[in-house]
């Protein structure tokens, strides 16, 4: 699995995130990246973690990592990571409207908890949520599993909050880091645990023209992209998304959800 590393951002995500959680130990420096299937092998058997009484109404959904598309073989997802960001979360969401695209944005919880606004016209514009963990701690896997409750059912309840009330239906692992664990958790909390196929990345900044290039080769891959609203300057990836969109519906390819 590649993990790239990042600079600054993740430390001051950190510090805010410690002032909402209690951390088990320092994190790691700040990453965004995994290997194209988006998830680990499982490495231990355990069993499903207890749901609290006042949520065992939600639904819950399968435990494997999802890659496939609600809309079949010609169907792509595409995932915006990190966010939101008051400078980029907006451009994301005016291009994607303009293009007529829904997507899935899987939020950090210090992130949703600074920025609600954000949140909220997500939801309105008819996006889905996905939980990425308080700070996006990309050494879940090696984590206790109190940690990385702690880091999942916190940014459930950030999400929840910031929202006004709209649940998220995916959890992405910070990296790819999933574990037996935190994805038996994610799926009680109705969390479709969630991987992907492209990697755009945008987190690199290789600039547009690879980044679109990377898209056009791999999408055969399967169909769910990664792209990131936050994090750093994203003007290559709203830049390659205003590429990408139309090549995509000029193949062939519809715009839907990952599946749950």
């Amino acid at each position: 699995m590649a993990r790239h590393k990042g600079k600054g951002w993740h430390g001051r995500l950190l510090a805010a995130a410690l002032g909402v959680t209690v951390m088990a130990a320092a994190t790691s420096v700040w990453t965004a990246q995994a290997d194209p299937v988006g998830g680990r092998q499982p490495q231990a058997r355990v069993s499903a973690p207890d749901v609290p009484p006042q949520d065992r109404t939600v639904d819950k959904v399968a435990a494997d990592i999802a890659h496939a598309s609600d809309r079949g073989a010609r169907g792509v997802n595409i995932t915006i990571d990190d966010g939101p960001d008051p400078v980029w979360t907006p451009q994301v969401l005016r291009l994607l409207k303009d293009s007529g695209v829904k997507a899935t944005f899987c939020m950090v919880g210090t992130q949703a908890e600074a920025y609600p606004d954000l949140v909220k016209a997500v939801v309105a514009d008819g996006h889905r949520l996905c939980n990425h963990t308080v700070s996006h701690d990309t050494t879940m896997d090696t984590r206790s599993e109190a940690y990385q409750s702690q880091q999942i059912l916190d940014a459930e309840r950030m999400i929840i909050k910031a929202s006004g009330g709209v649940r998220p239906q995916y959890y992405r692992a910070p990296g790819g880091a999933f574990t037996p664990y935190s994805r038996q958790l994610a799926a009680s909390r109705g969390m479709r645990p969630l991987g992907w196929n492209v990697d755009s990345r945008d987190f690199e900044r290789p600039g547009v023209d690879t980044m679109v290039a990377t898209v056009k080769r791999e999408i055969s891959d399967g169909p769910t992209v990664l792209f990131h609203d936050a994090g750093g300057d994203r003007s290559q990836t709203v830049a390659a998304l205003r590429e990408v969109l139309p090549w995509l519906k000029q193949q062939g390819y519809s715009f839907g959800f990952p599946v749950r």
